[in-house]
């Protein structure tokens, strides 16, 4: 289906949420030089190592067998979804000292399952999140060229950093990084990467290795593997707007969303390219149901598998720093005081939070003032951590639509709440319903990840 073709929602008001978003004339409502395309594309991220995915249920797949992920991009790909993602751990997380255990842990080498992937799907997208920090820049390109050739222009590189030492000790190189030169380490690198798909003669010296490099393989139907970036710091914006196609978000609100991808297009703009030069795809959970009350009754049977008493005690003691087993689940929050003042990164990113005693301050004051348990604490926080677009099909659908129609985002980069079937519900209800309000497509635009982005060729 052509975009000609493609049913219109123009005509139809805007809610007065989305409305109160508008500053500018209609063409360009968040900015001007934006023009939304009302279009949206979807990927699906396998992430491995998470606390979100439900490995309690007899349906529960295994975290790292063949049949998991075949089943899961082959569902994705039946839904036109654009892309396959795969997350990355560099070091197993611990939890005060020792292995966590109580979430889903394990990633197989993203590089060798994409490559087995790609043989078994004709169409979508690739991508393997790798780190910048504890890699070879140009024996990872050469790496992501292979897998692009092989694939026939499908792959892309999701760029990630790391700087802190305890995921350094599984390196010869440590914590070497200073957190303040992350981004301009990372930049560097993908530029040297760059040069090799491109053929270039690479003569690189940098404060952390030297380079003396030149590209010896061909260029893949779609030029190089599609850049993608996570970042949501100011540092991290910066970055993706002087080298990303796509950035992830967390902002799961509309209101979040446009002010997000405001940000993004006036950094784009700043660096010298073109306004729709990056494409934003925020994380999403997706709960579905026939009914709004349905899928109410829904989220809180997924929340509850997510996160029993053991998982809610086990996430304050990530904050408190201390042995919180003595308190009750079902009773009030603990109402002792934090032993740390920085948190560490023993469970990743999403567990660092600095000022540790306002923080825990301000929860109890929260779960005090909604008559809130740990465990029922523990659950919200969970869910409202990522975005999530839970209802109805159609009210998500309708949802959906809106954003589409601000140009507040480009698509939905999906993680499953179940290992393999939890697209199901996607693809076969939501997806033909955002295809008849015209904002997704029906056939893949092309066979290349970057034309199924609907980024600009190179």
């Amino acid at each position: 289906m052509t975009t000609a073709q493609l049913p219109t929602f123009a005509d139809a008001p805007l809610s007065a949420e989305a409305q109160a978003l508008v500053t500018g004339p209609a063409e360009h409502p968040l900015h001007p030089d934006h023009t939304p395309t009302g279009q949206l594309s979807f990927g699906v991220f396998f992430q491995g190592v998470n606390s979100s995915t439900i490995w309690r249920l007899p349906e529960s797949g295994d975290q790292v067998a063949w049949e998991s992920f075949e089943s899961l991009v082959r569902t994705a790909e039946r839904g036109r979804f654009a892309a396959f993602f795969l997350g990355e751990g560099l070091r197993l997380r611990e939890h005060r000292g020792v292995p966590f255990e109580l979430d889903v842990a394990g990633r197989p080498d993203a590089q060798t399952l994409l490559a087995a992937l790609a043989a078994v799907t004709d169409t979508i997208g690739l991508v393997a999140t790798q780190n910048t920090t504890y890699n070879d820049p140009v024996d990872l390109a050469r790496r992501f060229q292979t897998l692009d050739l092989l694939s026939g222009g499908r792959a892309g590189w999701n760029v990630v950093t790391t700087d802190n030492a305890w995921t350094g000790e599984n390196f010869r190189r440590g914590g070497y990084l200073d957190h303040a030169d992350r981004y301009v380490h990372a930049e560097a690198f993908v530029r040297i990467a760059q040069q090799l798909w491109r053929g270039e003669q690479i003569d690189h010296d940098g404060a952390h290795y030297s380079v003396r490099a030149q590209g010896d393989l061909p260029r893949s139907p779609q030029g190089e593997p599609v850049l993608f970036q996570a970042g949501a710091s100011p540092a991290g914006q910066d970055f993706a707007a002087r080298t990303a196609d796509v950035v992830f978000s967390p902002h799961g609100t509309l209101e979040a969303a446009v002010e997000f991808r405001r940000s993004i297009v006036e950094r784009t703009v700043a660096a010298g390219r073109d306004a729709a030069d990056v494409k934003i795809l925020p994380g999403a959970e997706v709960v579905l149901a026939a009914t709004e009350k349905e899928a109410d009754e829904k989220v809180r049977w997924v929340r509850d598998l997510q996160i029993g008493p053991e998982q809610a005690i086990a996430l304050l003691e990530q904050y408190w720093g201390r042995d919180l087993s003595d308190f009750d689940p079902d009773g009030p929050l603990p109402d002792v005081p934090p032993e740390v003042s920085e948190s560490g990164v023993t469970r990743g990113a999403g567990f660092q939070f600095a000022k540790a005693e306002e923080l825990t301050r301000a929860w109890r004051e929260e779960a005090a003032e909604k008559g809130q348990s740990i465990l029922e604490f523990a659950r919200g926080k969970a869910g409202s951590r990522r975005g999530t677009f839970t209802g109805s099909y159609d009210a998500v659908a309708d949802r959906l639509v809106e954003f589409a129609r601000l140009g507040a985002i480009d698509g939905l980069n999906i993680t499953p709440w179940l290992i393999p079937s939890g697209l199901d519900d996607i693809v076969d209800h939501l997806i033909p319903r955002l295809q008849e309000r015209g904002v997704y497509p029906s056939e893949y635009a092309g066979s290349t990840l970057r034309e199924n982005l609907g980024l600009p060729p190179l």
